[in-house]
């Protein structure tokens, strides 16, 4: 019997011995790969992209101008504005605003500022005037007495006791009486409390310095001590543009108080 293969036997032994051998060499790169893997130092490891710090929330500025209510949730029961009280003939300019609380009661500076006089006049009873930036400075009147740390030159800071609310000078019950004036000219403090302001060409400087032509008569539960019925003056009759009367104002009147003089030779309004 011949042991001779076949040509077609060969040609299958030999891609099968082909085969076997390219799966020798496979395993064997395999192996030699994962060996070298298994060697290389960790850090040959692709390094992490850095990323880009975020940049600053850009903040808005402060304002420039901010007032506060100097007695916080009382109401204003006097407004700016002519008014008319029961002992008096005729209407005369309000300069500031009356709010009413119970005597005690701590009233905070309306904004940042230097004292700037403290002292008692007839009208205003026991005052504190403090100036502001911009030319502005405020009034607190008919106190019981100011805080023991406000002296003429002293610095109030936001929400410092300025005094305590009184019932001192030409007063029909315990009150504050609030100015703010631009110079010598008193401006509707209406206009600023409970608001802040960017600059200064934001304060509503022209509609708080207009005074309307309509005068309010006040009502007060007693008459201050001392006051009697004045004497009948000299008025002068605003007109409209119609001719007719609307109201009437004194046309002697006191110079109103100003940061730049002492209060006892201007007592006005009270």
């Amino acid at each position: 019997m011949s042991l001779a293969l076949s040509p077609q036997h060969l040609r299958v032994a030999l891609f099968s011995m082909l085969g076997i051998a390219a799966m020798v060499i496979a395993l064997n790169g395999a192996v030699a790969m994962s060996e070298w893997i298994a060697r290389a130092p960790t850090s040959s490891a692709i390094p992490a992209v850095a990323q880009p710090a975020p940049e600053p929330e850009v903040q808005a500025p402060p304002p420039a101008f901010v007032f506060d209510a100097p007695l916080p949730g009382r109401v204003i029961n006097s407004p700016f504005g002519l008014r008319q009280m029961p002992w008096e003939e005729s209407g005369r300019l309000h300069q500031g605003v009356d709010i009413a609380a119970p005597a005690g009661a701590a009233v905070k500076v309306a904004a940042p500022g230097v004292v700037k006089a403290t002292g008692v006049s007839a009208t205003y009873g026991r005052y504190v005037l403090v100036v502001h930036k911009g030319g502005l400075s405020t009034l607190y009147a008919h106190l019981a007495r100011p805080a023991r740390s406000v002296k003429r030159g002293a610095y109030l800071r936001r929400g410092d006791i300025v005094a305590f609310v009184g019932n001192s000078g030409r007063s029909s019950g315990s009150h504050l009486h609030f100015e703010i004036r631009k110079g010598d000219k008193p401006l509707n403090p209406s206009f600023f409390l409970g608001r802040t302001f960017a600059e200064a060409d934001d304060l509503p400087l022209r509609a708080a310095g207009r005074v309307s032509r309509k005068v309010h008569k006040a009502t007060v539960s007693r008459w201050p001590p001392g006051v009697t019925k004045p004497a009948k003056e000299k008025v002068q009759l605003a007109r409209l543009k119609t001719g007719r009367a609307k109201a009437a104002i004194p046309v002697s009147t006191v110079p109103a108080p100003a940061a730049s003089t002492a209060l006892s030779s201007a007592e006005a309004a009270i």
